[in-house]
């Protein structure tokens, strides 16, 4: 498996530069976003990372912190290059949309051990293969307790190479089969946007 090119500084404009692009770079991030982004049930979303999603965290949290040293922005891209996917591999951030007091006493609770309970299923009928969720070890060793889960987890999918060709293929249905979370047991079927799209991270692209 070949691992991710991680970003650099070089990849990184600085902050006149930055604001000079932003504009048509957020349109161009968002508008990716979109085809990244899958929902299953009324609270678990998941975001497909790469690297440009990466490089915009980077260059809006530099932003935001008025990040100037090449020692600060390294440190940004340190944790956020973890989280490129390698070839025949995804990699997700979960987002519980929480958005009351009420709905974190009610799921997170509840939800502990979601970051392990995602699957994408490919293929239909009894060829239909499913390739599981890997939470990020260290980020579940910090914020997961036996008692209460976080709203925001990492994770990744580790695909053969029959299973990356027979995604390619489709269809994938996303779905979420912890026991907590009957809402998510139907699935979100991926478009063949998002399909397309996810695939060439599979290929290392």
């Amino acid at each position: 498996m070949t691992a991710p090119r991680p970003l650099t500084l070089d990849d990184i404009a600085d902050q006149r530069a930055y604001e000079r692009e932003r504009n048509e770079f957020r349109a161009r991030v968002i508008a990716t976003k979109k085809l990244r982004r899958v929902s299953v049930g009324p609270v678990v979303t998941l975001t497909f990372e790469s690297r440009l999603t990466m490089r915009f965290q980077v260059q809006e949290m530099a932003r935001a912190e008025k990040m100037l040293t090449d020692e600060q922005i390294q440190h940004e891209l340190d944790v956020y290059n973890r989280l490129l996917p390698a070839e025949r591999e995804l990699s997700a951030t979960l987002f519980l949309e929480l958005t009351t007091e009420e709905q974190l006493r009610t799921w997170l609770p509840r939800l502990v051990g979601i970051e392990a309970s995602c699957a994408l299923r490919i293929g239909s009928g009894p060829t239909t293969e499913e390739v599981r969720s890997t939470p990020d070890e260290e980020h579940q060793a910090n914020l997961t307790r036996p008692e209460t889960t976080s709203a925001v987890h990492y994770i990744r999918f580790h695909f053969t190479e029959d299973q990356v060709r027979a995604f390619a293929a489709g269809p994938v249905v996303l779905v979420v089969d912890h026991p907590g979370y009957p809402d998510g047991v139907p699935g979100t079927p991926l478009s063949e946007a998002t399909r397309t799209e996810l695939a060439g991270d599979l290929a290392g692209g």
